[in-house]
């Protein structure tokens, strides 16, 4: 066992799908439908593995936002929908720019299906261990 490599201890990315619906909705403090109906209405997206739903920090940020603009400045679920047809959350929220620099939860639905095809590609890249980049692809 003395020759046996440790593996080294990566943190867990914002992103990664982690939370069970229970277990985001308490840390949210939410029942699990609000979850489901927010899913339902498309204000997130959690990753879908069979029937279990999984949830990112990111989409916890992203939760807290939504409740805020519904509790805090009266918004409705379907005028929140309408807002992010027409502006990037941080704009809706008028987060400061600190704020949305930082923030991995920033959800602009206009980029947002471009943003995810580009990662997605660049993940399929980097798995394949080309590191190039489109450009390079065409000969």
């Amino acid at each position: 066992m003395a020759g046996r490599k440790k593996k080294e201890v990566q943190p867990i990315r914002p992103d990664t799908p982690i939370y069970p619906i229970g277990v985001a909705a308490r840390i949210l403090d939410v029942h699990p439908r609000t979850l489901r109906i927010y899913e339902a209405e498309g204000l997130v997206r959690p990753e879908v593995h069979g029937r279990r739903r999984l949830f990112s920090d990111n989409d916890l940020v992203w939760i807290r936002c939504i409740r805020a603009m519904i509790h805090e400045q009266g918004i409705s679920i379907p005028g929140i929908k309408r807002l992010l047809e027409l502006a990037p959350c941080w704009e809706i929220r008028e987060c400061p720019d600190d704020v949305r620099k930082s923030c991995e939860a920033a959800f602009d639905r206009a980029m947002g299906q471009e943003l995810r095809r580009m990662r997605e590609e660049k993940k399929r890249r980097e798995a394949a261990g080309d590191r190039k980049g489109p450009a390079a692809e065409t000969s």
